[in-house]
This record gives structure tokens, C-alpha cells and sequence, in this order.
């Protein structure tokens, strides 16, 4: 980090952790925060679901709920972006506080629940940030919610994408989140494929069909995950994102650490990327997985590919280490690969998955 981005990190961090992430929010629409434009190569450029994209480093959903920072966050570096969770009626989320760090574990709990500005007002954001003249070249993608209080939640994420499909060019359905009551029963099989058959249905009446992916809890056993994986090449989805939060506590350390909601960071990394080797052996090149939990480190993104991710996502280690983590990790990669001798990312996915299993 540069000493101007240690001294703005200084500041976020003496704010509570919800003040700071909108503070950060205000920051990069007000051209405060490092923006060093796409970074990319012959090595790093690589495709995911028919998108073609600069580099395999995404942004993870929860950071921009709103679709409040898009030409900002597309010039920091990421190869693509997921915004939301976006649910069809606005929604203030769970009571707070809600946002927690666990510095000792670099580590945060979250327990939002989802709160957003809707997908009204979401898919106008979306839609001026298209139609502008600042033009973002980088896939944007949408996760896809349900409100708390819907009647029919599985009908919820084909509103949205229904809605917002044509201003996106991927969205995630979100049915791993453990902060919606029950949202989780949803990965059951027939739950699952009756919900991903909903979604798939709307995206018919796009203007072009968007990629669709599904985003997956990592307290999955071996016998879950085989069902997930049967649903998804069954269902014709384009890609799994391996993996949401997890409601496991083991080995921490920080004060915070029995607060209820879900854990991100350093502490979900093998548990992550476990699920993620079992889902690439499950699914072959059938459907391609994207991997997000623990990454802080190029190695850790290197890891994650070699165990089968065809791309990764970034979130939590940004907390600690800020949005320069994502350039840092782009140009750490490309080292990686070179060293070992791939020419492109395609080459190293899932190279070492069996170390994994």
C-alpha cells in the first residue's frame, strides 16, 4: 500500500465497520481511492460462461450493494465485478450492529441480511452506468436475494434478474447466505432445481441471455455437494461460486468471535477451498467454479486455481489490507504462473486439486 492508502486505511479503521464500509463507498465515488486502470496480460487474460475478461481477479458480492461505485471499483484492478445482493423490495437488513472485524483472525462477521435499495433502484444505476459515456469494460455481474419476508422466495431471484438482466452481463443466484432465515434450505435438491429452473426461465425473456451462476455454502458434506454438483450440470446453469460465509467457529481467536452471522476471511480458506476441489471433481469441465474464501495473498488465489477455480473473488482480506490488494494479487499471479511454467490461467486450474481431496 501506498502511504496515502496505510493513512486513509488508518482513518476507516477508527469508524465503527459499517460506517467505514460506506465511508469507503463515498471515498471511491469521490476519486479518493487508488485506481491504477485494468490490469491484464497475455497470461491473465482469460474467459469464464462466454465472458472474456482482463485478468481472473473479481470483486465479491456484498461490497457494492447498491450499484453505487461502478465505474470507480471498474478501474481498481479487478478483472470483473459482482454487485448486490439485490432483493425485488428494498430492505433495511437485520438490526445493528451487524459488522464485525476479528482482527487477530483477519477475519468479519456479518449478519446485513440482505440490506439493499432494491431492484428498482438498482437497475436504474445499473442502467445509467451502461448507457454513460464512462465506459466500463470489465463484466459486472448481480447476486441475485429474496426478502425476509416474501411469500414465495424461490420467485424472488427470477424478479430481480428479470428486472436487471438486460443492464448486467452475470448474475449469481444467491441461496447460501446465512443471514435470511431458512434462505439455506433452499440448496436442498428439489428446492434447488425447481428455483435454478425459475431463474433460467426469466433469463428467456432478456434481450440476451446473461450467464447464470449459483453461489453455494461451504457447511456442505461430500454427499450435499455431489447434489449440488448433479443439480448443477443437470440444470444448465454456466458456473458455481464456491464459497458463501460459513457459520463455523473453529480456532478463533478475537473477542468478537461468538457473534452470530457469517464468517469471511482468513479462517475460511481450507474450508473453502476444500469444497471447491470436491466441486471441480464432481463436475469435470462441465461447469466452471469460481473461488472466493481466505484469499489475501496471490499465493492464496494461485492455490485456489490449482484446486479448480477457473476464477476468484476478493472481499474480506481488503478489510485489512486495502482495495491495492486486487492489482497486487493480478501482478502476483502472473509471477506464479510464469514460474511454473503456464501461459495462461486456464492452463493451472485445478492442477493440484487432488492435493485437496
Amino acid at each position: 500500500m501506498t502511504l496515502f492508502e496505510q493513512f486513509g486505511m488508518m482513518v476507516l479503521r477508527s469508524f465503527d465497520p459499517e460506517k467505514s464500509h460506506k465511508l469507503s463507498i463515498a471515498a471511491l465515488r469521490a476519486g479518493l481511492a487508488p485506481l491504477p486502470g485494468p490490469v491484464t496480460s497475455a497470461r491473465l487474460k482469460t474467459t469464464f460462461a462466454g465472458m472474456e475478461l482482463p485478468n481472473p481477479v473479481g470483486l465479491a458480492a456484498g461490497y457494492d450493494k447498491n450499484a453505487e461505485a461502478i465505474p470507480q471499483l471498474s478501474r481498481a484492478g479487478f478483472g470483473f465485478l459482482e454487485l448486490g445482493a439485490a432483493t425485488p423490495r428494498p430492505q433495511p437488513g437485520n438490526p445493528k450492529p451487524r459488522l464485525f472485524r476479528l482482527t487477530e483472525d483477519q477475519a468479519v462477521i456479518n449478519r446485513f441480511g440482505f440490506n439493499n435499495d432494491g431492484m428498482e433502484v438498482i437497475a436504474n444505476r445499473l442502467a445509467r452506468c451502461r448507457h454513460s459515456n464512462r465506459k466500463v469494460e470489465i463484466p459486472v455481474g448481480l447476486n441475485l436475494g429474496a426478502n425476509k419476508d416474501s411469500y414465495d422466495r424461490a420467485a424472488d431471484f427470477a424478479k430481480v434478474l428479470a428486472h436487471c438482466g438486460n443492464f448486467i452481463d452475470f448474475a449469481t443466484v444467491n441461496v447460501s447466505s446465512p443471514n435470511t432465515e431458512k434462505l439455506r434450505d433452499l440448496q436442498g435438491p428439489e428446492a434447488l432445481e425447481a428455483l435454478l429452473a425459475g431463474v433460467l426461465d426469466a433469463r428467456k425473456g432478456l434481450k440476451q441471455a446473461v450467464p447464470v451462476l449459483l453461489k453455494i455454502a461451504p457447511d456442505l458434506d461430500t454427499t450435499e455437494l455431489s447434489e449440488i454438483a448433479e443439480v448443477a450440470r443437470k440444470s444448465g446453469i454456466d458456473g458455481v461460486i464456491a464459497t458463501n460465509t460459513t457459520l463455523s467457529r473453529d480456532g478463533l481467536k478475537s473477542a468478537e468471535k461468538s457473534e452470530a452471522g457469517g464468517l469471511s476471511g482468513r479462517p475460511l480458506f481450507e474450508k473453502s477451498t476444500r469444497v471447491l476441489a470436491i466441486l471441480s471433481r464432481e463436475l469435470g469441465e462441465d461447469v466452471p467454479l469460481i473461488g472466493v474464501g481466505g484469499i489475501a495473498s496471490p499465493l492464496d488465489a494461485y492455490t485456489k486455481i490449482r484446486a479448480g477455480a477457473s476464477l476468484v473473488q476478493l472481499y474480506s482480506a481488503m478489510v485489512y489490507q486495502g482495495l491495492s490488494l486486487a492489482p497486487r494479487i493480478a501482478h502476483g499471479l502472473e509471477d506464479l504462473l510464469a514460474k511454473d511454467g503456464f501461459e495462461t490461467v486456464s492452463e493451472a486450474v485445478g492442477t493440484l486439486r487432488s492435493d485437496w481431496l
